[in-house]
């Protein structure tokens, strides 16, 4: 696809969306201040439909007052099984922190149109394959969401502590805010640096995004999640990806860095991954911690195994 068609469905995509955001001041807002950039952009440039459009803000006010939007919406329109549990849907808030915005839905860590089944997943997991069947299960949940017309369209249908998933194929991200280059930061691989500006139209296709896209290997452009960016290499091998061993080598450096038997920083470095079920191993290490288990590599072994089978 062209960079002027690119530029085109991804204004149309926003003009969309804003029409269905009800405060003017907010829509000015995210006019000045959205940035598209991902795998939604990687999608276009080789004709292929996007899954998502993953959308940040510039700056911290205005990811916080998107933050606060979607959530009162979700508390306004709430699914039936919150309708029969008030207190839980009292209980999501956005709180504001020293580098970040977050959502927090106590205990559970998700909140979903789809219903209880996303918070009693693991209460019940019999079958070790099912982890993998679950994030699938969201997927579909989602595109059902899309699917319904009597429903509104860019509701809030999926709400976590790093992002606010929409209908209609909108991913508000919130966990990170800035400039291209600041976002860019968190980023892993090359090719997902491609990006669009509201504000100015502005759309920036990498030399070296494009190279890594056109011969479909992985470059490790080093991230402040390289645990993530480990895990995240497995979708794109799927997907007929390569990387070399020395990809690898650069993200264990990086991860080497990191004191993963510290709880904020295991959870913090599994942002971006199936945090559905990682969320899990992360409640029952630090219920261990609780009970003065000692937090070594043969429990967190045990753990995992308990959680993927």
């Amino acid at each position: 696809m062209q960079e002027k068609t690119i530029k085109s469905v991804l204004k149309k995509k926003l003009d969309d969306w804003l029409e269905h955001v009800s405060v003017e001041l907010l829509r000015d807002q995210i006019r000045r201040d959205a940035i598209c950039t991902g795998g939604a952009i990687t999608s276009l440039l080789v004709g292929e439909q996007p899954n998502d459009f993953d959308i940040y803000f510039k700056t911290r006010e205005t990811t916080k007052a998107v933050a606060e939007y979607y959530v009162d919406h979700f508390k306004e329109n709430p699914p039936s099984s919150f309708k029969d549990d008030p207190a839980r849907l009292v209980a999501i808030t956005v709180r504001e922190e020293l580098d970040r915005i977050k959502v927090v839905v106590k205990s559970q860590g998700v909140a979903s149109e789809s219903g209880t089944k996303d918070y009693q997943y693991f209460e019940g997991l019999d079958d070790p394959s099912e982890p993998e069947a679950f994030v699938e299960q969201i997927a579909k949940d989602k595109e059902e969401a899309d699917k319904k017309p009597e429903k509104k369209k860019y509701r809030p249908v999926f709400l976590t502590t790093n992002a606010i998933t929409l209908s209609d194929k909108i991913q508000l991200i919130i966990r990170f805010f800035g400039s291209v280059e600041e976002i860019h930061d968190n980023y892993d691989f090359i090719h997902c640096t491609c990006s669009w500006q509201a504000e100015t139209g502005e759309l920036r296709l990498p030399n070296a995004a494009l190279v890594s896209l056109i011969n479909k290997r992985l470059k490790y452009k080093t991230s402040k999640y390289p645990l993530c960016s480990i895990i995240r290499t497995r979708k794109f091998l799927k997907r007929g990806w390569h990387i070399d061993a020395g990809q690898y080598l650069k993200m264990a450096w990086d991860l080497n860095q990191l004191d993963l038997t510290d709880m904020a920083v295991l959870e913090d470095q599994l942002t971006g991954v199936d945090s559905a079920y990682f969320y899990e191993v992360i409640r029952l290490l630090e219920e261990g911690k609780k009970a003065g288990k000692e937090i070594d590599s043969t429990y967190l072994m045990e753990v995992v195994d308990k959680i993927f089978g």
